[in-house]
């Protein structure tokens, strides 16, 4: 069985695109204690706990965990707390460039590879009124940085990304499937 550690339903949706027949199992770790560590370090280590705690009761499964981290003056942005936590985030993020990076983990008996993917997006320069309704919908609630890529078509937030934009989404397809397949190969 291959199961997904992630409650993201972006990923979700991306993981179909790699092996659409996957079972959702969820992790529930502290991710907070991690962010005192470099931003890569915390990211990779949030996949390699999510991953490990699945694991511990699917040892035989192949199990996918992931983590998306958004950095801007090396300081790691993570989900919003509320509504005003989401516009302060994103009056931050405006007219600016910041790094979103997805570490990701494939556990698979006794084998186990560890990678990340890492992209720079470009803000325009947001408006108060497009902030606001755009947090009023609810969606940057749950998206570290407190945006959705796939939001850009309604609130133009993104301007531009140099990398993967699966990886923006939260889970960068290419680079997780090529691993799949090795790890799977090499079983």
């Amino acid at each position: 069985m291959v199961i997904l550690a992630s409650s993201s339903p972006r990923r979700r949706e991306l993981m179909k695109r790699i092996y659409p027949d996957y079972k959702i199992i969820t992790a529930d770790i502290d991710e907070e204690s991690s962010y005192n560590l470099p931003p890569l370090k915390a990211t990779l280590e949030i996949a390699r706990r999510k991953g490990e705690k699945v694991k511990e009761d699917h040892y035989d499964d192949l199990i996918i965990s992931a983590d998306t981290i958004v950095i801007i003056d090396n300081q790691i942005i993570g989900k919003p707390v509320d509504e005003e936590d989401a516009k302060r985030l994103l009056h931050l993020l405006s007219g600016r460039t910041h790094e979103v990076i997805t570490a990701y983990c494939l556990f698979y008996k006794d084998k186990f590879i560890e990678h990340y993917v890492s992209s720079f997006v470009t803000f325009y320069k947001l408006s108060d009124q497009l902030i606001e309704d755009y947090v009023k919908t609810g969606s940057p609630l749950d998206k570290a940085g407190a945006y959705g890529y796939q939001d850009n078509d309604k609130y133009p937030i993104v301007k531009e990304i140099k990398g993967s934009i699966d990886n923006v989404i939260g889970f960068p397809v290419e680079e997780i499937k090529k691993d799949f397949e090795d790890i799977l190969k090499n079983a």
